[in-house]
């Protein structure tokens, strides 16, 4: 059988037809629907209209507090007018096949877990860097939910001083898209637009202030990577999104992570080293845990048995 599945990000809706295998045989991206729900809706309509006749399930991945179980959005990350949805009853009024729908981060996890990085490993944390901050908690080898669906919600971890927050003080605004254009721009003294593709570009070229910048977003970066190994004592903290994959970040990474890895084996209450791996499934790992939740989904109340096996 063949599948439907959609990474509806904050900028890009990314999608791939995926067979029983884990073979991608086809996979694209468009602009993500930002204006409102019924556009929002309609990309995903116009997706089950070009593929109808070849697909017998639909597995979207996208941000927000979702209940995976019935489709329900409570929130919609980057997508604020996705408030209180059941997304998968508004969608299958219209397209009559298996719907599941997951938070990003979280279908990152099951790709991750089942088929990748974190293979094995009983307790770890994925921080997907993206629009905002993916996040997600593994205890004892499965994804943890949280009572409410919002466990892993990184991107309203407060980075303030005070109490007195702003929405800039938050994680998603230091180690976000934004977050990352923010240092760069300071960096090189200017309000200029850059993408993180022509950031990483610059950064290739050796540009000293554009690696200024780098530097003071992998800072911040770390500094939550060791609050979260306090908190948690993972096995493993696995880090995804579009720019993990860049050698430069994962080498400013591993420079704070010394840093204050001789800090804390001084200290009177000494850390472990958070064990810090990167993503491999990299921008497809959503589509791949879209498919993996759907594929369970389908199995409990399809009766549809067949096993996923990667190639």
């Amino acid at each position: 059988m063949i599948y439907l599945t959609l990474d509806i990000g904050g900028s890009a809706i990314k999608y791939g037809l995926i067979d029983d295998s884990m073979t991608f045989l086809e996979k694209g991206s468009i602009p993500a629907p930002t204006e409102n729900k019924e556009q929002f809706l309609d990309s995903i309509y116009s997706f089950y209209e070009k593929y109808k006749g070849s697909i017998s399930g639909i597995g979207i991945s996208m941000p927000g507090v979702i209940n995976p179980e019935i489709g329900f959005a409570k929130t919609g990350g980057a997508f604020s007018f996705i408030k209180d949805m059941n997304l998968v009853e508004i969608l299958q009024e219209r397209i009559p096949l298996p719907i599941t729908i997951g938070n990003d981060a979280k279908c990152a996890a099951y790709a991750e877990l089942g088929f990748g990085c974190l293979k094995g490993i009983s307790d770890a944390v994925m921080i997907v860097l993206g629009t905002g901050i993916g996040g997600c908690l593994i205890i004892d080898g499965k994804v943890h939910i949280g009572k409410s669906y919002a466990s892993g919600e990184f991107s309203c971890v407060s980075t303030a001083k005070y109490c007195t927050q702003s929405e800039e003080d938050e994680w998603c605004h230091e180690n976000g898209s934004s977050g990352l254009l923010k240092s760069v721009q300071k960096s090189l003294n200017t309000t200029q637009q850059y993408t993180g593709k022509e950031i990483f570009e610059m950064a290739n070229r050796n540009n000293p202030q554009v690696l200024k910048g780098i530097d003071d977003f992998c800072n911040k970066l770390v500094r939550q990577i060791f609050n979260l190994q306090a908190i948690f004592d993972p096995e493993m903290i696995a880090i995804g999104g579009g720019i993990s994959k860049q050698p430069i970040l994962r080498k400013y990474i591993n420079k704070y992570i010394e840093k204050m890895n001789s800090y804390y084996q001084n200290h009177d209450y000494p850390l472990n080293r958070p064990k810090v791996v990167i993503c491999q499934h990299g921008n497809d790992a959503n589509l791949i845990g879209a498919l993996f939740q759907l594929k369970n989904m389908m199995k409990l109340y399809y009766k549809d048995d067949t096993v996923l096996e990667r190639k």
